[in-house]
């Protein structure tokens, strides 16, 4: 009989302030940038692409979300580790979706477990690291 608990999982209303509080520091940067949530599962909770950011950027935010769930490690850390020698340079890539090794992907833990991603994308990756670890702040 296990006798672990039970971890809330992340919820819509995780999700909207995650969004939320990305958006209000990319935009104190001058930055228009988009957003995705996931859940543990990889179901998209929430998404945000303001209408002056460009197209590609929430496809961006959505596969830095997914890399840093499929890996559960923000894909700033994972940048090295796809160059030729690092450690994920064979990993292949036939997935649900492509990975996307660029820093503004962050799994979100709760009770030290994994329960989703937040994925920042339409600045520079540095900047949407912040963006991404801004929003974590805002959600403890």
């Amino acid at each position: 009989m296990s006798t672990t608990a039970a971890v809330a999982p992340l919820t819509t209303q995780d999700a909207e302030t995650l969004v939320t509080a990305a958006r209000t520091a990319a935009e104190a940067a001058g930055v228009t940038v988009s957003v995705t949530v996931l859940d543990a599962g990889g179901h998209l909770l929430a998404f945000r692409r303001d209408d002056r950011a460009v197209l590609i950027s929430g496809e961006t935010s959505t596969r830095k979300a997914y890399t840093a769930l499929q890996l559960n490690a923000p894909t700033a850390d994972l940048v090295d580790a796809v160059q030729p020698g690092g450690l994920f340079h064979t990993l292949p890539t036939a997935l649900d979706r492509p990975l996307l090794f660029i820093a503004g992907g962050i799994p979100v833990h709760r009770d030290g477990r994994l329960i989703g991603a937040i994925g920042v994308g339409g600045g520079a990756p540095e900047e949407d690291h912040g963006f991404a670890l801004t929003a974590m702040r805002a959600l403890a």
